[in-house]
């Protein structure tokens, strides 16, 4: 079983192992974060654990959020070797969406993925993300120059009439 949790200042050093060992899984669309003690204390970052250990087998981000007439924000996560493969993702993708619908009341979720990744685009169609177009040169990736991105998004039609 899986948890959806937020981060603490003790998971530095599992969270620093966990990218250092997906480097080959990552790279190109992913970069290990600058700052680990920044990270950890991102308002909207969520790590996936297993319940019964504890241990960290991926993470997810919610940020750029704009509440107002928008309630949006963008998504982003990772898997860690490992776990690839396994559908902890799929779950966790479940359990992020109940996060940003029902608790944290957004009703849109963007995320923005190089063409080339494959499985991510796979886990956010299977999690029900509606390709809505393409945004060319979108982001710097590890500094290495602007990738192409396609942008895809789900909305959460239920939260504005139960809100309103």
């Amino acid at each position: 079983m899986l948890i959806l949790r937020k981060p603490r200042l003790e998971d530095r050093f599992e969270i620093e192992e966990c990218y250092g060992r997906s480097e080959s899984l990552h790279r190109p669309w992913v970069f290990p974060p600058e700052s680990y003690e920044s990270y950890l204390q991102q308002d909207g970052r969520y790590f996936l654990s297993l319940e019964s250990s504890g241990e960290i087998v991926g993470t997810f981000n919610i940020s750029g959020v704009v509440r107002g007439f928008f309630q949006s924000g963008y998504l982003g996560y990772e898997v860690f070797l490992p776990h690839n493969g396994k559908g902890y993702m799929s779950v966790g993708m479940r359990l992020l969406l109940e996060e940003a619908f029902s608790n944290l009341g957004l009703h849109r979720l963007e995320a923005n993925v190089q063409p080339g990744n494959i499985d991510s685009i796979k886990l956010l169609s299977k999690a029900g993300f509606i390709k809505e177009g393409f945004s060319k040169s979108y982001l710097n990736i590890g500094g290495l120059g602007w990738k192409d991105h396609e942008r895809w998004a789900i909305v959460n039609n239920e939260w504005k009439s139960g809100n309103s």
